[in-house]
């Protein structure tokens, strides 16, 4: 009796330790979800970056003209008489 008792006693602590919230599957898990949210914050860092830099060159202490008559002509759909559209 007394052994049947450990027994199951014993093969609980086991599957929790392997199943449980806090077991090794559970954590493999959460290893690859870290790596998957870190590679999208990565991503997100990029593109924060790229916007920062397209603003401050549009900002009032420095101006870029290319970036400005570029930025309009994609706005207002324009171009010159002297350019050929490819798209």
């Amino acid at each position: 009796m007394y052994f049947a008792g450990s027994f199951c006693i014993g093969a609980y602590f086991i599957f929790a330790a392997v199943q449980g919230d806090y077991g090794v599957f559970r954590r493999a898990e959460i290893m690859v979800e870290t790596r998957t949210l870190e590679a999208e914050l990565q991503e997100l860092r990029t593109e924060v970056a790229r916007m920062e830099n397209l603003t401050r060159r549009l900002s009032d202490t420095y101006l870029d003209l290319d970036l400005l008559d570029e930025r309009a002509r994609d706005m207002l759909g324009m171009v010159r008489g002297d350019e050929i559209v490819v798209r």
